[in-house]
Order: C-alpha cells, then structure tokens, then sequence
C-alpha cells in the first residue's frame, strides 16, 4: 500500500557495474553521455542517472540516444541480475516485466538473437524447481518471485499470444498460494488476488480447468473456520465475485470492497 509507483522508482537501487550493464542491453547512449541514460525501447519510460529517477515519458534533452548493440553484453548475466534484484524487491519485481520485454525487442532488432529470453526462462525455471525451498527461506522472496513470474507471463508474446511455457509454472504457483497454510498469510492472500487480477483472465484463456480448479480451492479456502484474517476473507471474496463478474469490478463491488480496504 505504501510502496513508491513504477514513477517513483529509483534507479539508484542497482550498483553503478549493473546499470552499465542495463544500460546496454537496453536503448542506451553513447559512451560520450555524461548523463547516462537510457529508455525502454518503445520510448514510453527512461531513465536519468542524472536524475537518478525512472519516469514516463522520452529521454531528457540533456541525453545523447545513440543505440548501442546490446549483444555487447553477456545478456544472460543481465537476465540473473534482473531475476535477483525481483527477488529482493517488491517494487521491481512488479514491473520488471517492461524492463525484460525491452531487452527482448532490443536484442531481436540489434543482435537477431534470444540470449536473453532464454537465459531469463532458464533462471525462472530454476527457481520455480526450488519454489518450497524459497518460501520457507524468505515469505517476502516467494511472493517477489510469484509477482515476477506473472509480469513476465503478462509482457512476454509469441505470436501475440501468452508464452505456454509459462502457462502451468504460473498456476502452480497461484495453488500454492492458494493452499490453507498460505491463505493465513495476509502477504501470500494479497499476492494471489494481485496476480489473478493481472492475469487471470489470461490464464483463464489458456487453461480454464486449471481456473476453475483454482477457485474451487479458493471457494475452499474462504470457508476455513479461524485461520484466515478479515482482511484475507474479504480479498478472497472479491476476487471470486470479480471472476463470476467476468474478471470485471462492478461499481457497487469496487464502491464496497475498496471502501471497506481502506476503512
């Protein structure tokens, strides 16, 4: 509730090595740019080391925006670098999507490659093999992780379609969170409702036996006796009537939900 926007979000959170390295695996300038910055590839959010903020909207006047070929980087290290910082961040790991969707078109257009599409699946697959080791290690870096995965779901195409290789790993995380010991859990409820929200619709599209198995456990999991707070009783309640809504808010549930939220 209290976490900065994607606006707010400050680069300076990477060490100077890593943002040389973003820098050029995304749309960077010239070595001559004292500024040092750089923009996604579709122009719509660049960052201002000067500034040292990442913002909508073009490059400052100030930059040079020469491009320089990404394939000049070791783009699976950018990959583990932008997978660890998601793991470590929740504010990152909300919108790393964007970030990695550049790198993507960026490498595809300069290089004609996918080093880093495969080096990103890779190092998800790794960690989604060791997901129970992750959530018993750091609560904070499973919910990252799951918030990761289902940016990348949401960003990445191919053929203007979801990736289906991420079809099955992102519902097997949204059954974990939907099991009785992590719907006692505020942080894991949160994350589940976020997610379907971002792309349950998607998902639903993909594989709908897999949705309605889900929310036969959700439905489940709302009726548990004591363990579940108010607050987790009441998201998990509004993402049923969301989905039975069409995976739409209507205005009198968005007028009660959100009123009781913020009361």
């Amino acid at each position: 509730m209290g976490e900065p926007s994607r606006e707010e979000y400050k680069i300076q959170s990477f060490d100077a090595e890593t943002q040389q390295l973003l820098k050029t695996a995304l749309k960077a300038p010239s070595l001559e740019c004292t500024a040092a910055c750089f923009e996604t590839e579709d122009g719509e959010y660049s960052i201002c080391q000067r500034r040292y903020s990442y913002s909508p909207g073009p490059m400052p006047s100030c930059c040079n925006t020469q491009d320089r070929n990404p394939g000049a980087v070791d783009l699976e290290k950018v990959a583990n670098v932008i997978v660890d910082h998601s793991l470590q961040d929740s504010v990152f790991s909300k919108e790393a999507g964007r970030m990695c969707y550049a790198i993507i078109q960026a490498e595809s257009k300069q290089a004609g490659q996918s080093v880093f599409r495969r080096g990103l699946l890779n190092r998800l697959q790794q960690e989604y093999q060791a997901r129970e080791q992750l959530r018993a290690r750091s609560l904070q870096g499973w919910v990252c992780y799951v918030t990761f995965i289902c940016n990348i779901f949401d960003y990445l195409r191919v053929n203007n379609m979801p990736m289906m290789a991420l079809v099955n790993p992102v519902y097997d995380c949204l059954f974990r969170l939907a099991q009785p010991d992590s719907l006692s859990k505020e942080e894991e409820v949160d994350c589940l409702v976020l997610q379907l929200h971002r792309v349950g619709e998607q998902l639903e599209k993909m594989n709908g036996q897999r949705m309605d198995e889900l929310f036969v456990l959700i439905r489940d999991g709302f009726l548990l006796p004591t363990s579940l707070s108010s607050l987790a009783q009441l998201l998990l309640l509004e993402i049923i009537e969301f989905r039975a809504a069409g995976w739409k808010t209507t205005p009198a549930a968005h007028k009660y939900y959100y009123s009781e939220v913020s009361d």
